[in-house]
C-alpha cells in the first residue's frame, strides 16, 4: 500500500523560502510521475509542478515558474518542492500526488491522472 506524507509547510513572510518534502512508503517512486498541487480556501485545486522520476523531466505552472523547483532524491525516495520568493497568493494547502502508470500516458497537470495523494501541508505567506 502506497502512502505519501508531505512535510515542510509553515508560516513565512513574503519573499521567504520553504522546502516541501513528499516521502513515499510502500513503494519506490521509480517509474512514477510525482506532482505537487495546491488548494487555497474557496478556490479550486491547481497544478503547481510535476516530475517524471525516470529522466527527471519537470513541469511547472506559469504562476510558479522561476520561483519553485521540483526535484527528487532516489536514495531517500523523496520528492522536494523548493519554494523561493514566496508571495501571499502562494498561501494554500499543498498536496503531493503520484501515479505509477506509464509516464507516457500521464497528463501531469491533471489531478485525475494521479491515484495516490498525501494529506497536505499548510503553507502560509504573510505580507
Amino acid at each position: 500500500q502506497v502512502q505519501l506524507v508531505e512535510s515542510g509547510g509553515g508560516l513565512v513572510q513574503a519573499g521567504g523560502s520553504l522546502r516541501l518534502s513528499c516521502a513515499a512508503s510502500g513503494r519506490t517512486f521509480s517509474s512514477s510521475v510525482v506532482g505537487w498541487f495546491r488548494q487555497a480556501p474557496g478556490k479550486e485545486r491547481e497544478f503547481v509542478a510535476a516530475i517524471r522520476w525516470n529522466g527527471g523531466n519537470t513541469y511547472y505552472a506559469d504562476s510558479v515558474k522561476g520561483r519553485f523547483t521540483i526535484s527528487r532524491d532516489n536514495a531517500k525516495n523523496t520528492v522536494y518542492l523548493q519554494m523561493n520568493s514566496l508571495k501571499p497568493e502562494d498561501t494554500a494547502v499543498y498536496y503531493c500526488a503520484a501515479s505509477f502508470a506509464s509516464p507516457s500516458f500521464i497528463r501531469y497537470s491533471h489531478p485525475q491522472d494521479y491515484n495516490y495523494w498525501g494529506q497536505g501541508t499548510q503553507v502560509t505567506v504573510s505580507s
